[in-house]
């Protein structure tokens, strides 16, 4: 209501202003990063978090006009992302890492055909998917839950699970938000996390140390790694790498458990590395490189884990022809 001069007093209509065009999209893009590295979680690839959040930011634009501010914006585009992931999850097979699939191959082993994309966890540039929080624990809980072995352990649980999980425990909603979101009880969320927690516990990899900032030590062993794999010297590749280390190269389903059978590896069938160039990039919270042959084509995305002082795991994806312009890399190496 609103009195006059005269002191007459009249009503006006609550009109609920409506952002432009441009403040919409503004406020929407805000939120892509979050976004993607949800749907990432969810989806265990890049490309589908990608394409999930852009079908979450059309579906935002279309059903704008029936948002009336219940709860925030942010709450309601993890809405639309979770029922756009849960949709893209129903009758799909779980992504997995190739030590998930099958026992560690031999040196000997004959490499095989590639299997479809859709079988593997896949990297995600760190940029994409991490929005930078200022707390250093929650960087580190956000860089950790990118972490491949994560991510892979995530896809053997229940999509809705999944869901409970990833909101309770790495982006700490509470029970009662997520209930909201998921159309459920706090009591259905709880039991949910419960016994995702208690999948989660069974099948996590805890061989690679917590997702912290690299300190001196760490940036000195990956300098050793790239000049042995740049000079292809193999003495010196074993003295950075961990006795267990493991070797494997989606979309292959081999990979391989040990440091003798790396090199050995690196000897045989992988002698095309030698004179390879190695671009330093960051991936799934961990250190990564772009590798280049010698003849300066696109050889793999490789992401590096490390514990004790020495690497763990060189996962190195060789689907160059998307992978590369992910990273923001070029289709030739120009030195």
């Amino acid at each position: 209501m609103k009195r006059s001069a005269t002191g007459e007093v009249t009503v006006e209509a609550d009109v609920r202003s409506e952002p432009s065009a441009a403040d919409l999209a503004d406020r929407l893009e805000t939120h892509r990063t979050e976004l993607t590295g949800y749907c990432y979680r969810m989806l265990g690839s890049a490309f589908e978090a990608e394409d999930a959040v852009q079908e979450t930011v059309v579906r935002a634009w279309r059903s704008y006009d029936r948002f009336e501010g219940r709860s925030s914006l942010r709450s309601w585009l993890y809405r639309i992302a979770t029922n756009v992931c849960l949709d893209l999850l129903k009758g799909s097979n779980r992504r997995a890492r190739p030590m998930d699939l099958a026992s560690p191959s031999s040196v000997d082993t004959p490499v095989g055909t590639g299997l479809p994309e859709t079988t593997w966890i896949g990297p995600v540039p760190d940029g994409r998917v991490l929005s930078g929080a200022e707390d250093p624990a929650e960087a580190a809980v956000a860089r950790e839950s990118i972490r491949l072995a994560f991510v892979s352990a995530l896809q053997r649980l229940a999509p809705r699970q999944r869901a409970v999980l990833i909101l309770r425990e790495v982006l700490s909603w509470s029970a009662s938000e997520v209930a909201e979101l998921l159309g459920s009880s706090v009591a259905s969320v709880n039991s949910a996390l419960q016994r995702a927690r208690a999948t989660l516990a069974a099948s996590a990899d805890t061989a690679d140390e917590p997702a912290e900032p690299l300190g001196e030590a760490e940036q000195e062993l990956l300098k050793r790694y790239v000049d042995a794999f740049e000079r292809f010297d193999m003495e010196a590749l074993t003295a950075v790498l961990h006795e267990d280390s493991t070797l494997s190269m989606p979309p292959y389903e081999l990979w391989l458990h040990g440091r003798e059978d790396v090199v050995k590896w690196m000897l045989g069938p992988g002698h095309g590395c030698r004179g390879s160039h190695l671009v330093p990039l960051a991936a799934n919270g961990r250190p990564a490189f772009g590798q280049y042959r010698a003849d300066g084509t696109p050889w793999a995305i490789q992401v590096i884990e490390m514990s004790g002082g020495r690497i763990t795991g060189l996962h190195s994806f060789l689907d160059t022809e998307r992978l590369f312009p992910l990273f923001g890399l070029p289709l030739r190496y120009a030195g």
